[in-house]
């Protein structure tokens, strides 16, 4: 693997390197470049330097580029599918969802190449007029993270090549692999020089430097809440612009009256999909005291009979990494200390000589344990949730919205004035009523509180990498 800049694959200047390992057996896949800041420095003067050429094609010869993208990764996808499979843990049926989604991000962007328009305002006389039209940033730094790497890429580089800004893509030091991939598309796409550029490395070597460089206009960046806060202090520097997805803890709101095999299919989707691993996950479970423990029942029979294992073969995959996999087991003892109650699951599973180093935990249920527990307060981000009874629809909100993020929320009922009462009062950027996610392109998906700011997706999302030039005029 190497480094991408001004249109060459090359080395790390250094010459150093990053080991990557498999979540799948926790043995060596592969080394990747450990960029210097001096590779920063190139990555970010070539895309400045781009910019405003790529930017002068126009909008039409800019989305050419973008559809050849897709079409070649369409014809290749299955090269993409296997890279998330062995680099990710993915099971095979998720890694060929994420294809789709990729696709679907470049298609979806590269249909804005008529779209962008501005307004012509009245002046203060006939004679005078204001025109308002859209120019984009510069330079954009695309900071993307492990448990979708190439869908992340596709949401944050689409819209930013689309509107004429240049790119330096940092992917998270855990999936290197699919960001090659997806540069390699855009070369053979026909991106011009210096336009898309690709850095890896660790975030605490060349992060902040990446982040705070002058050249820099804009940082979309999906990752952690205290990432996302660092950003926003190393980015007033230079006043970069951001778009911020942080954390996420999506209560999943099961009332009394719901259809309880469509809630107990989008649980399951919504809790393990990926392993748990998504800010849009189901991290908090709330159920009327009526229907609880026939719906604890139902999901903990379900979650037992989920094979966990092989991604070829099992329906659950592994955590990312060694440390992911600790938290699992940090954040199901202190549930079971302060009193909490394992209903299912609870620790790794058993598997096979070849697995066993793998970074597995099984699907894993906790009642008993308080609204102030760090299990319904903090994010777990794997297949372990905390469970809790609630006699009223006023409760159920209360404690829904009772989290220091704000990203996805999940209700189940029949009731429609209920429902839009949730729909009113639930402070969340999304809200699913029976039914499962994800996000849809033409969605704006944003987030309240910690979850960060601005937001990706529909034509909300697009404007995100515009500024408004207003210019005066009279004749």
């Amino acid at each position: 693997m190497k480094l991408f800049i001004n249109g060459s694959w090359c080395s790390s200047s250094s010459g150093n390197t990053i080991e990557k390992l498999s979540p799948v057996t926790g043995k060596k896949m592969y080394n990747f470049p450990a960029a210097t800041k001096d590779d920063v420095d190139n990555a970010i003067d070539a895309a400045y330097n781009s910019w405003e050429k790529w930017y002068s094609l126009g909008s039409v010869s800019r989305s050419k580029i973008i559809y050849k993208a897709k079409d070649l990764i369409e014809k290749n996808r299955k090269q993409l599918e296997d890279i998330l499979v062995k680099e990710n843990g993915k099971i095979r049926p998720e890694a060929v969802g994420e294809v789709d989604g990729v696709i679907d991000q470049l298609q979806y962007y590269a249909e804005f190449a008529r779209k962008i328009t501005g307004d012509i305002v009245e002046g203060e006389k006939a004679n005078r007029k204001i025109l308002q039209y859209k120019v984009p940033y510069g330079v954009v730094v695309a900071i993307t993270p492990w448990n979708f790497p190439a869908a992340m890429v596709a949401r944050k580089i689409a819209p930013a090549l689309m509107t004429g800004n240049s790119v330096v893509l940092k992917p998270s030091s855990d999936t290197p692999g699919s960001a090659e991939f997806l540069v390699k598309m855009f070369l053979k796409a026909g991106i011009p020089k210096g336009v898309l550029n690709l850095v890896t490395g660790k975030g605490s070597e060349i992060g902040d430097y990446i982040i705070a460089h002058k050249k820099v206009s804009l940082v979309s960046m999906t990752g952690s809440t205290f990432t996302g806060q660092r950003i926003m202090e190393k980015a007033s520097s230079n006043m970069a612009k951001l778009i911020l997805e942080l954390g996420g803890k999506a209560p999943f709101m099961v009332w009394e009256d719901a259809d309880l095999n469509t809630a107990l299919k989008v649980f399951m989707w919504a809790k393990y999909s990926n392993s748990g691993q998504s800010c849009i996950a189901a991290e908090r479970l709330y159920v009327h005291e009526r229907v609880f423990d026939k719906f604890m029942k139902m999901i903990a029979e379900a979650s037992r009979k989920l094979t966990v294992g092989d991604p070829e073969k099992a329906k659950m995959g592994p955590l990312i990494n060694k440390a992911a996999l600790a938290n699992m087991s940090k954040y199901v003892d202190e549930a079971k200390a302060e009193g909490g109650k394992v209903i299912t699951g609870g620790g790794k599973p058993k598997l096979s000589k070849e697995l066993k180093e793998g970074y597995f935990y099984e699907p894993t249920i906790v009642t008993g344990v308080s609204q102030e527990s760090k299990l319904f307060q903090e994010e777990v981000f794997g297949p372990v949730i905390g469970a809790a009874k609630v006699s009223s629809f006023d409760e159920m909100l209360e404690k829904a919205n009772d989290s220091k993020y704000g990203l996805a929320s999940y209700l189940f009922t029949k009731d429609f004035k209920l429902a839009n009462k949730a729909a009113e009062a639930v402070r969340f950027g999304e809200l699913y009523i029976n039914m499962p996610g994800p996000e849809a392109s033409q969605g704006y998906h944003t987030g309240f509180r910690l979850t960060g700011q601005a937001g990706e997706g529909s034509k909300y999302g697009i404007a995100e990498y515009l500024k408004l030039k207003n210019v005066y005029i009279e004749y």
